[in-house]
């Protein structure tokens, strides 16, 4: 395809980007980096800072114990931490030693995590003494060799062989780069993401991935943003692969700030961009919403605010006008998958017209097609709905350990998002409904199978199915339609705590309705949509 959508980029914008002269390993990036900014600030919390120099040298000092703990290139490492300053230094550490990240949500449950630390064949945790219990209770079903705690609280732990202090990263040694990365095969991060039948899945990607990404959507920023004076706050969780990219990965490229953001409260966030005046804020529409709730934020100066990334959810139009006259600050909506590190599409800053409801433009050095849903074949025109796909050296290498599962969604380069959308004349596309059935509640996703099935593990459930409904502060949330066995009467209350011993909270639905029978088609297979459309009347 003809990309035409180029001349809708913002003035400025490289629409190909030359790879080759551009460092493709973390720590070719942290290095030129440290050369450029050395004396500026690279991260900021109340308890610590550190200059780019300081990063580089703690970074390098971790990685080296990493390695004297037996850590070897391309082992994995679960990293159980919420948005704190030792999340950044442990990232960008385990790049430094070759060693793949596995970024995990805080919130899951013991069965979930024991599902992701087995699958990724992690052998070591780095996790907080608040979670360490939730540890602790699954280390008999693990071959896990160690426990690195970062303190957080005042809680007193029992150190062993196997738990192990954070301290214990820090002491002083020659530090240590693996000087063998090949950033085109090689592993950085195991993100993983659910899937419609529940199982979740791990997305391979390289350093070439992960930094290439960041080049791309660098393009579109810098046009608004500079080196050396922005200040980034990091609100979004970072086991998520559109937090870490935009709040721990691209502040390092052009020598910003990262503000870490250890909880999320509305006061809390509008305190901390007045206070330490923070220029960018990658953020969720569920992030706005909060915000722009309290009644004293006109006591807020939020004038320092240049620019504001928006995904996860679409973001309405009066949420954007609102939040622009608040701040002054642009407010791009974009759009990705973890599956391509993850952005593949960003709206213009300075757009000739506002397209409201889109994902923006592919980013530069980016293919993007919009298919026949049937057979995934035929490319379509111009606002004619099909699966949208997406080549790019972003694109990852595959899912782990899941082939079948990779030739599903990697086709001939291309990747099939099971997103339906389609583009307008001037190449802007919109998304249009969800060939997965996926839900996006307040950035998380959230698989309906993966729901169903716990459901269907209560003695008292014979059927159920799960769909999202539209909610203005979360963007969407789970209910539950359920068929009970023998019809017999069940209380609500009863399944919502069942489905809370056994996920993760935002996955619980908020709400579940009792039917005699869930509509199916001829072949007996239960018609979600169907269920979707009737929640969303209501």
């Amino acid at each position: 395809m003809e990309k035409f959508w180029y001349k809708n980029y913002d003035k400025g914008v490289n629409p190909e980007i030359d790879f080759s002269e551009l460092p493709m390993t973390f720590t070719d990036v942290l290095k030129k980096s440290v050369g450029l900014y050395g004396d500026l600030l690279a991260v900021k919390s109340d308890e610590v800072q550190y200059t780019y120099k300081e990063f580089e040298a703690i970074t390098s000092k971790i990685a080296g114990n990493l390695r004297l703990f037996g850590i070897e290139k391309q082992d994995k490492v679960c990293v159980i931490l919420p948005n704190c300053v030792e999340t950044v230094l442990t990232f960008w550490s385990l790049q430094r030693a070759g060693i793949v990240g596995v970024m995990t949500n805080p919130l899951y449950s013991e069965a979930e995590l024991v599902h992701q630390i087995c699958d990724s064949d992690s052998k070591s945790v780095i996790t907080t003494d608040m979670l360490l219990p939730k540890i602790k209770s699954i280390l008999s079903n693990l071959t896990i060799k160690n426990v690195f705690v970062v303190k957080l609280g005042d809680t007193d732990i029992q150190y062993d062989k196997i738990i192990r202090p954070w301290k214990d990263l820090l002491v002083e040694n020659r530090g240590y780069d693996c000087d063998t990365i090949d950033p085109y095969n090689d592993l950085a991060l195991l993100q993983y993401t659910g899937g419609t039948t529940g199982i979740s899945k791990g997305c391979m990607l390289t350093h070439s991935n992960l930094i290439s990404n960041v080049y791309q959507y660098k393009q579109d920023f810098m046009v608004l943003l500079k080196e050396r004076e922005e200040r980034i706050v990091g609100v979004l969780p970072w086991f998520h692969i559109y937090g870490l990219q935009l709040s721990v990965l691209f502040p390092i490229f052009i020598g910003a700030t990262i503000y870490p953001m250890i909880r999320f409260t509305p006061r809390a966030l509008l305190s901390l961009i007045m206070n330490e005046k923070i220029t960018c804020m990658p953020s969720a529409p569920s992030i706005f919403s909060a915000c722009l709730g309290q009644k004293e934020i006109d006591s807020y100066d939020l004038t320092s605010m240049k620019l504001v990334i928006s995904g996860s959810a679409p973001l309405p139009l009066a949420l954007i006008e609102k939040f622009e006259q608040k701040t002054g600050a642009k407010i791009s909506e974009g759009y990705g998958l973890s599956e391509a590190s993850p952005v593949t599409h960003f709206s213009p800053i300075f757009p000739k017209e506002r397209k409201l409801g889109s994902i923006g433009l592919p980013l530069p050095s980016t293919d993007s097609k919009i298919v026949d849903v049937e057979y995934g074949v035929k490319e379509l025109g111009v606002g004619q709905n099909g699966e949208l796909c997406i080549r790019g050296p972003q694109v990852m290498k595959g899912y782990y350990k899941q082939p079948a599962a990779t030739e599903d969604v990697l086709v001939d380069g291309w990747l099939h998002t099971g997103d339906i959308a389609y583009y307008d004349k001037d190449g802007y596309v919109f998304i249009t409904d969800r060939k997965k059935d996926l839900i996006i509640c307040g950035g998380y996703n959230v698989y309906p199978r993966e729901v169903e099935e716990v459901l269907y593990k209560h003695p008292k459930v014979s059927e159920a199915c799960v769909v999202g409904v539209k909610d203005q502060v979360r963007g969407e949330s789970v209910k539950a339609y359920v068929v009970t066995v023998g019809g017999e009467e069940v209380d609500k209350k009863e399944l919502i705590g069942f489905c809370r011993k056994n996920l993760a909270n935002y996955k619980i639905p908020r709400d579940i309705e009792f039917m005699k029978a869930l509509p199916k088609s001829s072949v007996g297979k239960i018609l979600r949509r169907e269920l979707r459309d009737l929640a969303n009347k209501k």
